[in-house]
């Protein structure tokens, strides 16, 4: 098992930065796939980037290609979404989850889930 948490969030103006951090417990962090997604409000909780064991992979939704960066530091048992040229419409809880060894777009893949972070875009 793997818990998660995650910190970083905040309030910032459209065009600033942010980065979340995701620390994880457990002996076997490497093994995990890693995500973020994010939940808006009146919106289904969506995917925004996704991470592969190693980081020899990444992926990333549309919306946030470009703008948005997704790392692990297996080392420090950590994963960070790295913000940038933030949007209004990047407002939203941004949840990190883990899966056991392969990726998933799916949230419904994801059995580990931090608690979640507010983020908040002003325009």
């Amino acid at each position: 098992q793997v818990q998660l948490v995650e910190s970083g969030g905040g309030l910032v103006q459209a065009g600033g930065s942010l980065r979340l951090s995701c620390a994880a417990s457990g002996r076997t962090f490497s093994n995990y796939a890693m995500g973020w997604f994010r939940q808006a409000p009146g919106k289904e909780r969506e995917f925004v980037s996704g991470i592969t064991r190693s980081g020899s992979s990444t992926f990333y939704t549309d919306s946030v290609k470009g703008r948005f960066t997704i790392a692990r530091d297996n080392a420090k048992n950590t994963v960070f979404l790295q913000m940038n040229s933030l949007k209004p419409e990047d407002t939203a809880i941004y949840y990190c989850a883990g899966r056991w060894l392969t990726t998933s777009l799916s949230t419904r893949e994801y059995p580990y889930w931090g608690q979640g972070t507010q983020v908040t875009v002003s325009s």
